[in-house]
């Protein structure tokens, strides 16, 4: 008989559930989220397992990868259709959904996740971060200038050098003004050095260089682009990219009544999709001048 099992995974424990190919349970139990410990609870069954599922999230390239290493046919599914799955469950705990998983994996309906490498992981933790420093940035200046307008001072509109300026001859001596630009300023220069890794890491990169011949792309939007397909090989058709990032219309479509064409579908990376947006807008609207990503 072979077996196959389901993993609910948490932060802290994972529920296993194996059953085997006639749908009855074999065993059940919970154990410490850890590669090794789930690879020791399915040993018993280690030459019988067919497959081992187990649900995309933000700890699977790690198990997922990990579990490889120790031996354990390891299956990365995508959400939406485990999700479509489990919605039938009466009541949801992380025991029934291991136990759903199980059969998803014994009826092989499902649609396996892509693990990226470890590097595209790296440099989209880089292009994440440098994003959130951008943002805390502009979040922090904009306090600053609602808070300002309490005493009827208005900027307008200043440049990013000459604002720090502009705020000190408003409220001279004012400490907690100095504060905020001392935070703003502390948050500007780490924003530039994360730029200036990316800038970096897509000079040396030759295919991020070719995307960079394109007008309205640089240095952002094509290692966002690159980093989030990974391996061509696994798209089977150069269109299916467009729909990876969500920006193929959606269709419903029932009987001979009913067939509505609706806007993009918005699946896949927000982030690639934004900047690949952009791109083509300053393509569109601007040809001979186009607006640099560092903006994005």
């Amino acid at each position: 008989m072979e077996y196959f099992t389901g993993l609910d995974v948490s932060v802290d424990e994972t529920a296993i559930c194996v059953v085997g190919d006639d749908g009855k349970v074999a065993f059940e139990t919970a154990v410490e989220t850890d590669p090794a410990a789930i690879a020791e609870a399915l040993r018993p069954y280690a030459d019988r397992m067919r497959r081992v599922g187990h649900e995309a999230g933000s700890l699977s390239p790690w198990l997922h990868t990990e579990l490889l290493a120790e031996g354990v046919p390891a299956v990365c599914l995508e959400t939406r259709h485990v999700r479509a799955a489990l919605s039938a469950q009466r009541n949801k705990t992380d025991a029934n959904d291991a136990l759903g998983i199980a059969h998803i994996m014994r009826t092989g309906w499902f649609r396996q996740a892509h693990i990226k490498t470890d590097g595209c992981y790296r440099i989209r933790l880089l292009l994440v971060q440098r994003r959130n420093l951008k943002r805390k940035f502009l979040d922090l200046e904009n306090a600053i200038r609602h808070s300002l307008k309490v005493f009827g001072i208005r900027l307008g509109k200043v440049g990013r050098g000459a604002m720090e300026k502009s705020v000190r001859e408003a409220v001279a001596g004012a400490g907690l003004m100095d504060c905020m630009l001392r935070a703003r300023a502390a948050l500007w220069a780490e924003y530039l050095t994360l730029h200036k890794l990316v800038v970096q890491l897509a000079m040396r990169d030759e295919l991020c260089r070719r995307f960079m011949a394109i007008p309205g792309v640089g240095p952002v939007t094509a290692l966002s682009f690159s980093s989030a397909i990974d391996d061509p090989q696994r798209f089977r058709r150069s269109r299916n990219v467009a729909a990876y990032f969500g920006l193929t219309a959606k269709r419903w479509q029932s009987g001979t009544s009913i067939d509505v064409q609706g806007r993009i579908s918005k699946a896949g990376d927000p982030d690639v999709r934004r900047a690949l947006y952009e791109a083509a807008s300053a393509m569109l609207k601007s040809p001979r001048r186009i607006v640099p990503d560092y903006l994005l």
